[in-house]
Parts: C-alpha cells; structure tokens; sequence
C-alpha cells in the first residue's frame, strides 16, 4: 500500500480544479449532449442555478478553456456556448459516470 508521501495528488487535484464544485459537470454535460446551447437554453436545463452562479460558472470554465463562448455581434445580443477541444477529452469520464449512474439506479431499483 502507498503512504501519503507517495501519492501524487497533484493531477487529481487539478482536474478537480476544474470541474469540481456542484455545476461545472452538469454544465459540460448539457453542452456534450446538445453540442451548442444558448444561455437561456443551459438556465433552462439546470434548474435552481441562479444567474450568478450560471455565469460566474461559464466564465471558470471558459478561462479554463473547457468551453467556447461565441458572441454574436446582433441586437438583441447572442451568446453560444460549446465544449472546447480540451472540453471534450473529458467526455469519455462523463460517459463512464454515466453508465456507472445507470448501472447503480438500476441497482437501486430492483432493491
């Protein structure tokens, strides 16, 4: 077994930099699934988000280079939102998270 003086926790703890907290992962959910999502389109998908917390999320993940804003110079303004080429590296562990949460509902259920 490691000792704590073995562990490198530095990789973990940098990608938990980046998608940890109660959002980010089901921002970039929404975003692998729909591709390209509106502001309005994500507030709608992630019920109970405020609009703080939505934007201060997308500009993390953003300067994290996770995702792409694209702006749109029109009236009324238009902002999409998708994954970055960086961003989509992290589908494959979205997916296995995925499947490990059908697999345990289904669990759950024949409980």
């Amino acid at each position: 077994m490691e000792t704590a003086e073995e562990v490198n926790v530095k990789p973990f703890s940098h990608a938990m930099s980046l998608i940890g907290g109660k959002w980010k992962m089901h921002i970039l959910f929404w975003l692998w699934k729909k591709e390209t999502l509106r502001y309005g389109e994500l507030k709608r998908a992630l019920e109970g988000i405020t609009h703080k917390m939505l934007s201060s999320q997308l500009k993390e993940l953003e300067a994290d280079q996770l995702i792409i804003r694209t702006e749109f110079p029109q009236l009324p303004p238009k902002v999409e939102y998708c994954l970055s080429r960086e961003g989509l590296t992290l589908m494959p562990v979205l997916e296995i998270l995925c499947d490990w949460g059908k697999q345990n509902l289904a669990d759950l259920q024949k409980s």
